[in-house]
């Protein structure tokens, strides 16, 4: 399959220099912290300029349904596949990025719950003063995921009694600075790249241990060329330090 999308990519950039071009790019909030330096550096050295839109998932599947343009999507790997097979995407140009672990912020200073497993973890939610994670109504698709969880858990009501609901992992974590809400439920990349909180833990089995993230070039995209080369540099061998920094693992080359 790599092998597929590696000769698409290089049959849509050809060896006929293309030029310079606006790049329009749809992408998930919890992605902004990497891949805004992988934006800036692809627009310096591509002559491209990079231009991305942050949101929810399913914020960004509505304005593509509404007739929004855009040349590149970069989702969760989830997302990516459902736009694949409706048609949205240009075919064998999905590709994985990277990937995040999920996780417990904590306020720093702050003794870490028992989390280990999911009895543990169970516990500590209902223990905790208040909870943060993504408002599922926001269309994140984390936050949807993890509000199904809570219900199968038996603690819904319990837990959004208190619950301090956000839009993306970067309001969740700083409301766990600010100390607005005790546990933030998110994404590990975005508590590590915070300054005023910690990873307390990772969620433990069976709940999601890694949302992996993939982009894709649009069907209606105008600037094919310059969409591919920033894939492309997505999976750079030169910004897996970028992904890594960030907290991110980086799909290989």
């Amino acid at each position: 399959m790599l092998r597929y999308v590696t000769i698409f990519l290089l049959t849509i950039t050809s060896s006929v220099p293309s030029a310079a071009a606006d790049v329009k790019i749809f992408a998930a909030l919890v992605l902004q912290d990497a891949l805004g330096r992988i934006g800036a550096d692809f627009s310096r050295d591509s002559g491209h300029t990079a231009d991305i839109a942050y949101s929810t998932v399913g914020a960004i599947r509505q304005r593509l349904a509404a007739g929004e343009r855009a040349d590149v999507v970069v989702l969760t790997s989830e997302a990516i596949e459902a736009l694949d097979h409706a048609g949205t995407l240009v075919a064998g140009s999905r590709m994985p990025v990277a990937a995040t672990r999920t996780g417990v912020a904590i306020r720093e200073g702050a003794a870490a719950p028992a989390i280990a497993t999911i009895e543990q973890f169970r516990a500590a939610l209902l223990a905790a003063r208040s909870v943060a994670y993504t408002d599922p109504k926001t269309g994140g698709a984390f936050g949807t995921y993890f509000a199904a969880e809570l219900e199968r858990m038996g603690i819904a009501q319990a837990v959004n009694a208190k619950a301090v609901l956000r839009r993306g992992s970067h309001e969740i974590v700083a409301s766990v600075a600010k100390g607005e809400a005790e546990l933030g439920i998110t994404f590990v990349s975005t508590i590590v790249s915070t300054k005023g909180v910690k990873v307390a833990g990772p969620l433990p089995p069976p709940l999601l241990a890694l949302e992996p993230f993939s982009a894709g070039i649009l069907r209606d995209s105008t600037s094919r060329d310059a969409a591919a080369a920033f894939v492309r540099a997505l999976r750079a061998p030169a910004v897996q330090a970028i992904w890594t920094t960030m907290g991110f693992e980086a799909a290989t080359p």
